[in-house]
C-alpha cells in the first residue's frame, strides 16, 4: 500500500511540475542557471572517473583476450563497446545520480523544512514547477552531452594505455572502427535522457516532501539516491528489451 501511496503522490507532483509555468522568462534564466549547476560542474567528476575506467577496461581486455588465436583489434572493440553501451550511460547516471541526485534532495528539503516553498504557495507560485521543472529541462538537456563527453574520455583513456605498450595503438584504433554501429551511440544518448529526468524527478519528489529538521533531509537525500539508483537499472533493463 505504501508503494501505491508513494507512486500516487509521485504523478501528482509530476502534474504540478509540468503545469503551465506562470511567467518562461523566469524559467528560462533558471534553467541556465541549473545547466551550470548540475551539468557542467559534473563533467570534471565524469571526466576522471570515465578516463580512468577506460584504461581499465583495456588493461583487463588485453589480459583477458591474450592469446594468439584473438586479434588485438578485439581489445579496441570491446572497450568501445562497453563504454558506448553500458559504461557512459548507465554506470555515469549511477555516479550522477549521487552527486546530483543528492544534491537537488538537499536543496529542496532544505526549503521545506525551512519554509520557504510554503512561503512560495502564498504569494500564488507553482513551487513544484518552480523549483523542480528547470532541473529537469536542464539535465534532460545536458547529461546526454555528459554521456557522449564520457564515450570520447574513456577511449582516450584506452588509447593512452594502449601505447604504453599494452597493444599496438593502430590495433585499437582498428578495433573502433570493426563494426562501428551509430545506432548504439543514439542508443545510448536516448537511455541518459531517460536516466536524468528520472535522477531529477525523484530526487526532487523526496526533497520536495521532506519533513522534520535537517536530520530528515539527510534521509530524503539517501532515499533519493538509492531509488534514483533502482530506477536506473530497472529502466535500463526496460529500454534494452525495447531499443536494441
Amino acid at each position: 500500500m505504501k508503494f501505491f501511496e508513494t507512486l500516487g503522490r509521485y504523478v501528482i507532483l509530476m502534474g504540478k511540475v509540468f503545469s503551465r509555468p506562470e511567467k518562461w522568462s523566469i524559467y528560462y534564466r533558471r534553467v541556465i542557471a541549473e545547466l551550470e549547476q548540475l551539468g557542467i560542474g559534473s563533467i570534471p567528476l565524469t571526466a576522471i572517473i570515465s578516463v580512468f575506467i577506460g584504461a581499465v577496461i583495456t588493461i583487463q581486455m588485453a589480459i583477458t583476450l591474450e592469446s594468439p588465436f584473438i586479434p588485438q583489434m578485439m581489445i579496441g572493440y570491446a572497450a568501445k563497446e562497453t563504454m558506448i553501451l553500458e559504461f557512459s550511460s548507465t554506470v555515469i547516471a549511477i555516479i550522477l545520480a549521487g552527486k546530483v541526485g543528492s544534491s537537488i534532495a538537499s536543496e529542496i528539503g532544505t526549503m521545506r523544512i525551512t519554509e520557504q516553498i510554503d512561503a512560495l504557495e502564498i504569494m500564488g507560485v507553482n513551487s513544484a514547477a518552480y523549483l523542480i521543472l528547470p532541473k529537469i529541462i536542464a539535465t534532460m538537456i545536458f547529461f546526454p552531452f555528459l554521456a557522449a563527453f564520457s564515450m570520447m574520455v574513456g577511449i582516450g583513456g584506452g588509447y593512452l594505455v594502449a601505447r604504453m605498450g599494452i597493444m599496438l595503438p593502430n590495433d585499437y584504433i582498428d578495433g573502433l572502427l570493426y563494426c562501428f554501429d551509430s545506432y548504439e551511440i543514439t542508443y545510448s544518448l536516448v537511455k541518459m535522457t531517460v536516466f536524468a529526468f528520472l535522477i531529477t524527478s525523484i530526487s526532487g519528489f523526496y526533497g520536495y516532501y521532506a519533513k522534520g529538521n535537517s536530520l530528515e533531509v539527510g534521509k530524503a537525500s539517501t532515499t533519493a539516491v538509492v531509488m534514483s539508483s533502482i530506477m536506473i537499472m530497472i529502466f535500463n533493463l526496460i529500454l534494452t528489451q525495447i531499443m536494441r
